[in-house]
């Protein structure tokens, strides 16, 4: 298979239309049509099912799919990263969850550019369970991700601190003044259910809670006295006045590393990561 072909497919997969994916990839539909056809001889199976009405993908097609959009990350990321180390002063992308671990953050970038020859980092502020795919598929060349809420699967790590959680409630609520608490003690509240979060794959498990994406939109319905959760205490540093954050006795420990793909051997990523671990 030629990564040209590739493309075509993935996009016709996705949009499961000629005419828009033609458009898409800035061609005319003929040649479209012929290369997927080629495509389909070569690899000696059928990857589309074509009829008047609809365009779907056999089981061949779905498996192409997924390995398809796995190796265009891969040859993205390939020519970011090759034609970032030709570079006299490269760039970083680090990619972090908006609102967690701003102190620590702050710290690092400071220290970070005080090193002779630090790269520039840019910052790419992303929401739960990003990170991995922007690492993999090389928008991101490092990250802070949190175990275990985050997956380090595929990714190198090093271990930068662990703490313990809190349950965020409004001020308002019985249980906002108590030194600590445990996790029945929040989970066995019928008016703050907990909070969900999308998995991986961006879909919410079950429950009365609210659904969530940020610490933006996960404060303004605690506030409101809609929903809680239990969460790292750093994220918790800089809370609005009308919430508080109890210590929860049980939780399990957060740990906070900094992930690279393994791959990666950009000089500028050491040492960023050799700052961290300092820190």
């Amino acid at each position: 298979m030629e990564i040209r072909e590739l493309r075509y497919f993935v996009a016709l997969a996705e949009e499961l239309h000629f005419g828009r994916a033609a458009e898409r990839l800035e061609m005319a539909q003929p040649p479209l049509s012929r290369a997927i056809a080629r495509l389909e001889r070569q690899l000696g199976v059928t990857l589309l099912e074509r009829t008047t009405r609809k365009v779907t993908l056999t089981e061949a097609g779905a498996v192409l799919l997924s390995e398809g959009r796995t190796i265009l990350s891969a040859v993205t990321a390939a020519e970011r990263r090759t034609q970032q180390a030709a570079h006299n002063r490269p760039r970083l992308v680090l990619a972090v969850k908006s609102g967690t671990a701003d102190e620590f953050l702050a710290k690092l970038l400071d220290a970070y550019r005080a090193e002779p020859g630090a790269a520039t980092v840019d910052l790419l502020l992303c929401e739960t369970h990003q990170q991995q795919t922007l690492l993999q598929n090389g928008q991101a060349d490092v990250a802070l991700l949190h175990l275990p809420f985050d997956s380090a699967a595929g990714l190198d790590t090093e271990i930068l601190h662990t703490e313990g959680q809190v349950a965020i409630l409004p001020t308002s609520h019985s249980l906002a003044g108590r030194s600590r608490i445990r996790t029945a003690d929040v989970t066995a509240l019928p008016e703050l259910p907990m909070a969900r979060w999308p998995g991986p794959g961006g879909s919410y498990p079950e429950g009365p809670g609210a659904e969530v994406r940020n610490l933006t939109q996960l404060f303004q319905l605690i506030a409101l006295g809609r929903t809680t959760a239990i969460m790292p205490e750093s994220a918790a540093a800089d809370l609005r006045r009308d919430l508080t954050a109890v210590p929860v006795l049980d939780a399990p420990p957060v740990t906070t590393v900094i992930a690279w793909p393994s791959q990666s051997r950009l000089r500028a990523v050491a040492d960023l990561i050799r700052v961290a671990t300092r820190l």
